[in-house]
């Protein structure tokens, strides 16, 4: 439209994006460089779980908290907060690592703060875009976030690749430091325009205001009781049994080659995304994540390396549709000073099904086979993914047009 300039171009939002990008491609390149480096440091592979678990665990059990306080004050101030932290955590664990000083118990501490500044963090992440664009524009923005995350997950390992190869892995932990510290200047020149109530004495009231906003509206916890169940059903298997099955069937190589496929399908969709207009949103986003069940079936049914490349592409695309689409109503449609609670019990909801289901898949693989699990699983995603048709406000809810902005 004449006269019309893309959020992506703004500077609020612009800034946004290089933090987000900064500090994405920062920890793509740690995430690698960690595993490694923890690894060669005790050669134990029970310690690098020991300090997964203790990043995930804050995570999880903080989240409704960090939800209530980014609705309390200034997500601007939280996010630079939490990225300033999560530089000083990441710095201190780089350091243990070049030093040859590794000790357990202070990584696994160092990584339990890490995950507490994140459960601060992703509420303000998701309730501070519209604070930055318009509501006609959050498609847009939230796929070039979507876009930014994808091309980071494929640029991310192989910089740390190269710099494990040139030096000590252990400086891409220290780039993820500078990186946190970056986007943490970024952020810190954006507007402050989420309303600060200050203090109101304990924050339970708070929570609860967001449990009953979320429970309240129906196409919200249609939709993210559906995420929950997709995860429980489709993360297990994939990484768990993906790169088996795939071994098996198309040789050691493979799994490399479908992940490769899966990155280029969530950015081409990403890039379209940009332009597509979808009037009901959560309509489409629930068809899109049906298909993403495709890879799981053609895993579980034996399919060629060529069949499972396209059913991997197609699914990538359609978890980027069901993503964008997601983040995009309820930025619209949630009010804005409870949407970051609203998101931080979506995704506790969302998510706290995956460590659920990868404790499951190894014993239920054992008791009736990698294959069949697989495609029960896919068989299931596409159910649980097209359930929340069946309840009218999902199928109805329209995208925020201009003439409604007006």
């Amino acid at each position: 439209m004449t006269g019309t300039v893309s959020p992506v171009l703004r500077p609020p939002f612009r800034g946004f994006l290089a933090a987000r990008f900064v500090s994405l491609l920062g920890t793509s390149m740690s995430s690698v460089a960690l595993a490694l480096g923890i690894l060669d440091a005790s050669g134990k592979a029970g310690d690098l779980g020991i300090v997964l678990a203790a990043n995930i665990g804050p995570q999880l059990v903080l989240l409704l908290v960090g939800g209530a306080i980014a609705d309390r004050f200034s997500r601007r101030t939280l996010l630079v907060v939490a990225n300033l932290g999560s530089g000083v955590t990441q710095a201190g664990v780089a350091l243990l690592l070049l030093t040859g000083t590794f000790n357990l118990f202070l990584v696994s501490c160092l990584a339990l703060l890490n995950g507490a500044l994140e459960a601060f963090a992703s509420p303000a992440l998701r309730g501070i875009v519209p604070d930055l664009v318009p509501p006609t524009g959050l498609q847009r923005a939230n796929s070039a976030l979507s876009l930014s995350r994808n091309v980071t997950r494929i640029a991310g390992p192989v910089l740390a690749g190269a710099i494990a190869a040139a030096s000590n892995g252990a400086w891409a932990v220290a780039a993820d430091a500078l990186s946190f510290l970056i986007a943490a200047a970024f952020l810190a020149r954006l507007p402050s325009a989420t309303p600060v109530t200050g203090a109101r004495g304990s924050l339970l009231p708070d929570i609860r205001e967001g449990w009953r906003e979320f429970r309240s509206t129906p196409w919200i916890w249609t939709m993210a009781s559906s995420y929950f169940l997709i995860n429980l059903v489709n993360v297990g298997p994939w990484q768990v049994l993906g790169p088996t099955l795939t071994k098996q069937h198309s040789g050691d190589a493979a799994w490399g080659i479908v992940l490769s496929v899966r990155a280029v399908g969530l950015l081409a969709m990403s890039l379209l995304m940009y332009r597509l207009v979808l009037r009901r949103p959560l309509r489409a986003g629930a068809v899109a994540a049906a298909v993403g069940a495709t890879p799981l079936i053609a895993l579980g049914t034996g399919a060629s390396l060529p069949v499972l490349l396209v059913c991997t592409f197609v699914g990538a695309m359609g978890f980027t549709v069901a993503g964008i689409t997601w983040d995009t109503t309820l930025q619209q449609n949630v009010p804005r000073d409870m949407l970051s609670r609203v998101s931080s019990y979506d995704d506790l909801l969302s998510f706290g099904s995956i460590p659920l289901g990868l404790l499951l898949i190894g014993p239920a693989a054992n008791t009736w086979g990698a294959e069949p699990v697989a495609l029960i699983g896919g068989v299931a995603f596409v159910v649980v993914a097209l359930v929340p048709l069946l309840v009218r406000p999902v199928r109805e809810l329209r995208a925020v047009t201009p003439e409604e902005v007006r």
